[in-house]
C-alpha cells in the first residue's frame, strides 16, 4: 500500500513536470467538464500551467468556474492571484478580464509588472449579486496578497463588485503604506458608499502621495463625514494646490454648513473654474432663496462648461426645475449628449432627480431625447426614481433603438429591485 501510494504520488508530479500551457489549452477544449481535471493543475509546480489554467477557467466562464477561481486566488504567485481576481470579476461583469489589469500584467523575473488604468469607473448593477465566498476570497487578497500589485487589484475588485462583506479587509489594506493599494482601497469606498467608513479614512486627508490626498478628500465628501469638514477647510485654506483646493471645496460643498455659505459666495466669481463650480454646488445644496439671484446672474455670465453645469445644478436645487430652452435643467439634460461633459452632468442629476418635480420632467423628457439622452436619463431613473418612474422605463424599454431597450429593461429592474 505504501508502495503504490509513493507511486500516485511521482506520477502526479511526473505528470505536473510534463505538463505545458499547451497541453492546458487542449483539456479547456472540453468546456465545462474539463473543469475538474483543470482544477488538478492548479496544483502544478510550474506558474506559466498555473496562470494558463486560470485564464482557461475565465474563459468558461460557468457557475462551476467559481470554486476552483477562488481556490486560485490563495496560491502564493501574484500573476495568478491577479489572474484569478479578474477571472472572478469576469463572471459577474462580462468582459471585465479584457480590461482588467491582468490583461495588461507582463513577468519580469521573478516579478509582474503593469499599469492599472485611471478610469475606474466599473461596478456591478445594484441588482446582481455576489456570492460571499467570492468576496470573502478577494478580501483576504486586499489585506494580505502575495504582492503589493494583487492587493491593489483586489482592492479595486471589492470595489466593483460592491463587496460590502469585505469593507473590514479595505481597512487594514490602508495600512499597507503602498499608495496603488491605498488610492484602490479608496475607490472602492466610494463604490460601496457605507458611510460608516469616513472616519477610518480622515487621516489620509493629508497624504503627502496627491494622489491619493485627493482620493481622500473626494471619498470624504461622498461618505458625507461631516466630522471631517474642519480638516477639509484647513486643507483648503493650507494648500497652495489647485487640485487640491477644489477637490477640498468640492467635498465641503457636498456637506454644506450654513457657516460655510460665505466662503461659497466669495468664490462663485473666483477666476478658478473649479472653484467656482465647487461654490455653486455648495450654494445649491444650501437652498437659501437669497442666494437665487446670485446663481442666475453666474449663470447667465459663465463660459466654462464644467462651471456652468454645476450653475444649472444649483438653480435646479433651489426650484428651476421647468424645461425650456436655455433652462438650466434643460442644460443638465442636454449635456448628457455631450461625451466630454456627460459624466458630470450624469452625476449632478441623479441627484437632483431625487426631487419629485425634477423626476417628473425627467419622465418627460425621457422619450424624446436623442440616444445617449435616453440612456443616460434610464440609468438616472434607476437610481433616483421611485414607484412613477417604472411605467416610463417600461415603455422605453419597447423603443426602435436596441441599445435604448436594453438600457431601460436594465434600469427597471434595478429600480424594482431597489424599491
Amino acid at each position: 500500500m505504501l508502495r503504490a501510494s509513493i507511486l500516485l504520488v511521482c506520477g502526479a508530479a511526473s505528470l505536473f513536470a510534463q505538463a505545458t500551457a499547451k497541453d492546458i489549452r487542449q483539456i479547456a477544449r472540453g468546456g465545462s467538464s474539463a473543469i475538474p481535471q483543470l482544477q488538478e493543475y492548479l496544483r502544478d509546480p510550474s506558474f506559466e500551467v498555473r496562470v494558463e489554467v486560470v485564464k482557461a477557467l475565465t474563459d468558461i466562464g460557468t457557475q462551476h468556474s467559481l470554486e476552483p477561481l477562488i481556490l486560485a486566488t490563495r496560491d502564493n504567485d501574484a500573476e495568478v492571484q491577479v489572474r484569478a481576481t479578474d477571472g472572478l470579476v469576469n463572471f459577474y461583469l462580462p468582459g471585465y478580464v479584457r480590461t482588467g489589469f491582468g490583461a495588461r500584467v507582463r513577468r519580469i523575473g521573478g516579478q509582474i509588472q503593469g499599469r492599472f488604468t485611471d478610469t475606474n469607473d466599473q461596478v456591478i448593477p445594484p441588482h446582481v449579486e455576489v456570492r460571499q465566498e467570492v468576496v470573502d476570497a478577494i478580501g483576504k487578497l486586499a489585506g494580505g496578497g502575495a504582492s503589493m500589485t494583487s492587493r491593489a487589484n483586489a482592492a479595486r475588485a471589492i470595489g466593483i463588485l460592491r463587496g460590502r462583506a469585505a469593507l473590514p479587509d479595505l481597512v487594514e489594506s490602508l495600512k499597507s503604506k503602498n499608495s496603488d493599494v491605498i488610492y484602490e482601497a479608496l475607490i472602492a469606498f466610494q463604490k460601496i458608499g457605507d458611510k460608516s467608513m469616513g472616519p477610518e479614512i480622515a487621516y489620509l486627508l493629508r497624504d503627502f502621495d496627491q494622489r491619493v490626498q485627493l482620493a481622500a478628500i473626494e471619498t470624504t465628501g461622498l461618505l458625507q463625514n461631516h466630522e471631517a469638514v474642519p480638516q477639509l477647510l484647513e486643507v483648503f485654506r493650507r494648500s497652495g494646490d489647485k487640485r487640491v483646493r477644489k477637490a477640498a471645496l468640492t467635498s465641503m460643498a457636498m456637506m454644506p454648513r450654513e457657516e460655510d455659505r460665505s466662503l461659497f459666495l466669495s468664490h462663485l466669481q473666483d477666476r478658478d473654474e473649479g472653484l467656482r463650480q465647487a461654490a455653486a454646488e455648495g450654494i445649491g445644496r444650501l437652498r437659501n432663496p437669497d442666494d437665487t439671484a446670485k446663481l442666475e446672474a453666474a449663470f447667465a455670465s459663465e463660459r466654462s462648461g464644467s462651471a456652468r453645469l454645476s450653475q444649472a445644478f444649483g438653480l435646479v436645487a433651489h426650484g428651476r426645475t421647468e424645461v425650456a430652452e436655455f433652462s438650466p435643467l434643460q442644460l443638465l439634460i442636454a449635456t448628457l449628449s455631450a461625451r466630454s461633459r456627460q459624466g458630470e452632468a450624469y452625476a449632478l442629476l441623479v441627484e437632483v432627480g431625487r426631487d419629485p418635480k425634477v423626476r417628473e420632467q425627467l419622465h418627460r423628457s425621457l422619450g424624446i431625447g436623442t440616444k445617449d439622452e435616453k440612456i443616460y436619463l434610464a440609468r438616472i431613473l434607476a437610481l433616483s426614481g421611485d414607484e412613477t418612474s417604472v411605467e416610463p422605463l417600461e415603455r422605453l424599454s419597447r423603443d426602435t433603438d436596441p441599445d435604448v431597450a436594453s438600457e431601460a429593461l436594465r434600469a427597471a429592474q434595478t429600480l424594482k429591485s431597489r424599491l
